[in-house]
């Protein structure tokens, strides 16, 4: 039977605060449950229904019925289980060889979400994200990730320190670029992503070395979605490869 203290534990989590402050995050359903915990990720919490498959070596689940799985759930849909995680310590920001991300105050947790997805489908395995980005470990980015958060490394820093003391190329998407298709793209790097309204910051503008453009072929949208256009960036770069 769920108590009425566990259901209040997990609805906190919701918010920001109380993840920071019990260090924990919650996860639904058994695609990124099970990705989280073949990660090696260790649940603090498990609560599931009958029908499901407990993986081996983990604590048992508290078996709930249905409704109790919805009264503790943030999906419209609930998925057989939830489990409440532990925030992974964050690392600090060094330089590293290969591709990252940057992302410059992404706001929309569903577009954080897939551009967590989309790092991960390429082969990036860290993100530095501004301290006014989405916060990474909400149920909304957790969910829209897909299991994707377990195999990249989230890091929150400060962006024009981090950037200004990098040795590699720093590439942007800008308006006032070059057509990326037309432009050498490095195996090593960092790819920066801005905000959905406002672009990148014009502190961080400044610090990019290449300036990119993806071309728009007719008269129509002023702009991408940044979640797309990271996609289409990412696949470029991983195209020269």
């Amino acid at each position: 039977m769920l108590s009425k203290n566990d259901q209040k534990y997990v609805r906190q989590l919701e918010m920001k605060k109380h993840r920071r402050s019990e260090g924990a995050f919650v996860a639904e359903g058994p695609k990124v449950v099970g990705d989280l915990i073949s990660s090696g990720f260790r649940p603090v919490k498990i609560f599931a229904t009958e029908s499901w498959q407990q993986p081996q070596g983990i604590m048992e689940p508290q078996r709930i019925s249905a409704d109790e799985l919805r009264k503790l759930s943030f999906l419209q849909h609930p998925q057989e289980v939830l489990a409440v995680f532990r925030i992974p310590e964050q690392k600090n920001p060094q330089e590293e060889a290969g591709l990252r991300l940057a992302l410059d105050g992404v706001q929309d947790p569903g577009n954080l979400g897939t551009i967590i997805r989309v790092a991960d489908w390429f082969g990036i395995t860290t993100i530095y994200c501004s301290e006014d980005t989405a916060d990474a470990w909400s149920p909304k980015v957790v969910q829209a990730t897909m299991g994707s958060i377990a195999r990249v490394n989230i890091i929150y820093t400060d962006l024009v320190e981090l950037i200004g003391r990098s040795q590699v190329p720093v590439y942007g998407t800008l308006l006032d670029g070059r057509c990326i298709y037309d432009e050498a793209l490095s195996q090593e790097g960092i790819i920066v992503m801005g905000n959905e309204g406002n672009g990148i910051s014009p502190e961080v503008r400044r610090l990019v070395s290449h300036r990119l453009l993806i071309p728009r072929y007719h008269e129509g949208p002023e702009s991408l979605n940044v979640a797309i256009a990271t996609a289409i960036t990412c696949a470029e770069f991983r195209r020269r490869k």
